[in-house]
């Protein structure tokens, strides 16, 4: 190994670490939503970090975001499936599949996550789904 080239294999290692270190954050993240465990979902938030589920307005501010997260407190436990996760730098992305109770109703949803993670936390956390199972839960039979 020459020396120009060792700066870059150092960054390498230095990347791939902080991408299993995201990449675990994410994982650890989505089992604590499949517990309903608000302290640890708001414990992987900075401060002034943002959910926004598309179809949705945003949500910012680990105060708003708690409000949110405490709203599942009473429903039943999910099941969130990954099926491929990815993690690049500082974004995590994933596509999943969410078998969540909504309104007392089993809901499924495809979902595409993508996570930026900042300092250790996530800085901003985007869903893109389609609202329309979510919304069928709260329609009168």
């Amino acid at each position: 190994m020459t020396a120009a080239s060792r700066p870059t294999t150092i960054a390498a290692m230095t990347d791939a670490g902080l991408e299993a270190t995201n990449d675990q954050l994410i994982r650890e993240f989505l089992r604590a939503w499949e517990r309903r465990d608000t302290e640890h979902i708001i414990a992987c938030f900075a401060d002034d970090g943002t959910y926004h589920s598309i179809p949705l307005e945003p949500i910012v501010g680990k105060d708003a975001i708690r409000a949110f997260v405490a709203g599942f407190e009473g429903v039943p436990p999910g099941r969130l499936e990954v099926h491929r996760q990815v993690a690049s730098g500082n974004v995590v992305m994933n596509e999943r599949t969410d078998y969540i109770t909504l309104n007392g109703k089993p809901v499924t949803l495809p979902i595409c996550g993508v996570f930026e993670i900042e300092d250790g936390q996530i800085k901003a956390w985007r869903e893109y789904f389609d609202l329309e199972p979510a919304r069928a839960a709260y329609q009168a039979e």
